[in-house]
């Protein structure tokens, strides 16, 4: 039997039951196209957090308060309670020859009112440094200058989030007042908008004088994190080891061990948030893969049908010459027909879920070729695997008996 032949056979094969080979070619055609969506949603993810860590500066290293003990597990008081960091130990920092800049901020949650209007939101007292270490600019007024600090003046920039909040979308709010906690600051710039969500949102967050912070509202000269930019990416873990040999110094804490501060650099952040968005990725896609694996047994099923219906060709074909072999290359190659065309259609399914959900679910969602071809490589796979029981079992059968099959 020729190329041509056993293609043609196929044809005949699949039209002589076309509804049956619909609904089966169906079931793998949802199945890629779940899979497909559902990679391209955690990619998406991934690509999203990467480039929202990204934008917050970079060769940022961060210094936090709080004792660990173990890989993550933070034990005594973390970020935000404790307070084993301070202003001079920023300073000290400063001074060694890997970093090119320090910014050390008091963050912490405070009720904000203007005008009638109030909104619970992250208020941060750093210095003007801040802006070039997080990469934060202002697209209306100014930033917190040195001589805000120095005067401990009561200054604010807010993000465009806040400014909707507090005074409506896209109002005019510099020069306008807000209350942070009771007290009255003046609004002298905007930032841009940078974008994120939840607690991680850049665009709502207050920046005040670290001096006017520590006066008016913590009423203590503690820092939450000093946020430090190394000379170069080369350079980041020898920094991080001289930040961690400096403070331990300062500290008197002889074991690194017992160090009451944490740090972390931009590319442990990114290699976290990447570890946790690919576990999201694989276990979206197993999710989906459970309808890919449906629509092997629906494969299987259809075969297994058809070799029973042909039970009497199979048997023409071997009294005439036909080997085992032929047989089997026959149905295996009909199963996997079936499901390179599911496997086909599903990736353009794919693409379509992928694009509607970015465009109506406000999902960032990203489409790799390399989940394409792994659609099709699974596609081709379950051919393999759910249609060889059934075209072994076919060339197996006795000439006589399936000619005499009713």
């Amino acid at each position: 039997m020729t190329i041509f032949d056993l293609f043609e056979e196929i044809y005949f094969a699949l039209m002589a039951n076309r509804v049956r080979s619909f609904l089966t070619i169906l079931g793998i055609v949802i199945g890629i196209g779940s899979v497909i969506a559902m990679v391209s949603i955690g990619q998406g993810a991934q690509g999203n957090i990467e480039s929202s860590i990204q934008s917050v500066g970079s060769n940022l290293i961060l210094v936090m308060p709080g004792a660990q003990k173990g890989v993550g597990m933070q034990v005594s008081s973390g970020q935000g309670s404790a307070q084993t960091l301070t202003q001079k130990d920023a300073e000290a920092i400063a001074e060694l020859a890997s970093v090119r800049q320090v910014a050390p901020e008091l963050s912490k949650r405070y009720q904000v009112t203007a005008k009638g209007t109030n909104t619970n939101v992250t208020v941060t007292g750093t210095m003007p440094s801040y802006a070039e270490v997080r990469k934060v600019e202002t697209e209306f007024g100014s930033f917190i200058s040195e001589q805000n600090v120095n005067s401990v003046q009561k200054v604010a920039v807010i993000g465009p989030t806040v400014r909707d909040d507090l005074f409506g979308e896209d109002a005019e709010a510099v020069g306008q007042s807000i209350k942070i906690n009771k007290i009255e600051f003046k609004i002298i710039g905007v930032t841009k908008e940078k974008g994120g969500s939840g607690m991680s949102n850049a665009d709502n967050i207050i920046y005040i004088p670290i001096t006017s912070e520590q006066r008016f509202l913590a009423g203590d000269t503690y820092v939450t994190t000093v946020n430090v930019e190394a000379q170069n990416q080369d350079t980041m873990t020898e920094t991080q080891q001289e930040i961690t040999n400096l403070l331990l110094l300062r500290h008197k804490i002889a074991d690194s061990a017992d160090a009451d501060f944490r740090i972390m650099s931009q590319s442990d952040i990114v290699a976290a948030a990447s570890s946790m968005t690919s576990t999201f990725t694989v276990l979206l896609a197993s999710i989906a893969g459970i309808s890919l694996l449906v629509g092997g047994i629906g494969i299987m099923n259809m075969m297994l049908t058809t070799v029973t219906e042909r039970t009497r060709e199979i048997g023409l074909r071997k009294a005439i010459g036909a080997k085992g072999k032929d047989i089997r290359i026959q149905f295996l190659t009909e199963a996997i027909m079936l499901t390179f065309l599911g496997g086909l259609v599903g990736v353009f399914l794919g693409w379509a879920l992928a694009y509607l959900i970015s465009q109506f679910a406000s999902l960032t969602t990203s489409v790799s070729w390399s989940s394409v071809f792994l659609a099709f490589g699974v596609s081709a796979a379950i051919g393999v695997v759910f249609g060889y029981y059934p075209a072994s079992r076919a060339s197996k059968f006795n000439p006589i008996d399936a000619l005499r099959y009713e």
